[in-house]
């Protein structure tokens, strides 16, 4: 399932949708609200080029949206039924968590919606 060809290794490694090889993004994990969501304009590896068309990331926005309702929902529950915590109290602890998680929630918006359209090509994955 974790495997090297399957689109959930792609997208937990941050690796190129098709040879999986190479890094999708420029820097590593990064708080730096300047570099969190910066790319490569192409695959170091296959030179898959990751800007498919003009304004192509615009979609993750949806994906983005999903994830952020999944963990509100998560956090609301786990606040309210675990915890116990006031409405109020709950509220803020949702905030907090989409605050906390919102460089996360970008990059993977991103590989996620990459990987929607692009698939593992075994042809560019350098032979060892």
């Amino acid at each position: 399932m974790f495997k090297k060809g399957t689109k959930l290794y792609s997208v937990l490694k941050g690796k190129c949708p098709r040879c999986q090889e190479g890094d999708f993004f420029k820097y590593g994990f990064t708080f730096n609200p300047s570099k969190v969501t910066k790319l490569h304009d192409n695959c170091p590896k296959c030179n898959l080029k990751y800007m498919i068309e003009p304004s192509f990331f615009y979609g993750a926005m949806y994906v983005n949206y999903g994830i952020t309702v999944g963990l509100s929902i998560i956090t609301f529950l786990v606040a309210k039924l675990i915890f116990g915590l006031t409405l109020l109290q709950t509220f803020s602890a949702i905030i907090a968590t989409l605050l906390i998680l919102a460089p996360v929630n970008l990059r993977l918006s991103r590989i996620i919606w990459i990987n929607m359209f692009v698939s593992h090509d075994s042809k560019h994955t350098k032979k060892q």
